[in-house]
């Protein structure tokens, strides 16, 4: 896989990492330069219909995408008040 997108929010928003470097030179080609450190740290959020869009642009690039989109990560944390 080269890019990973994962739901954060009850599948609203998903956050994006580049998990090889292919998807991360990809990424910086889509991105503006003053948001290339927040890829380089995985603290992108894109909406789901970003996400959408962005998946099928980098699958017509040859980019592998996984999508993790069956369970929220809030789904799977640990619920603390």
């Amino acid at each position: 896989m080269d890019i990973s997108l994962t739901n954060i929010d009850n599948k609203a928003n998903k956050a994006l990492r580049a998990t090889s470097i292919h998807g991360m030179l990809w990424l910086q080609t889509h991105f503006e330069n003053d948001e290339w450190e927040a890829l380089s740290n995985n603290s992108v959020i894109i909406s789901d219909a970003d996400a959408i869009r962005l998946s099928e642009d980098a699958t017509l690039a040859g980019i592998k995408i996984e999508s993790l989109s069956d369970i929220s990560i809030l789904d799977v944390l640990s619920k603390t008040n």
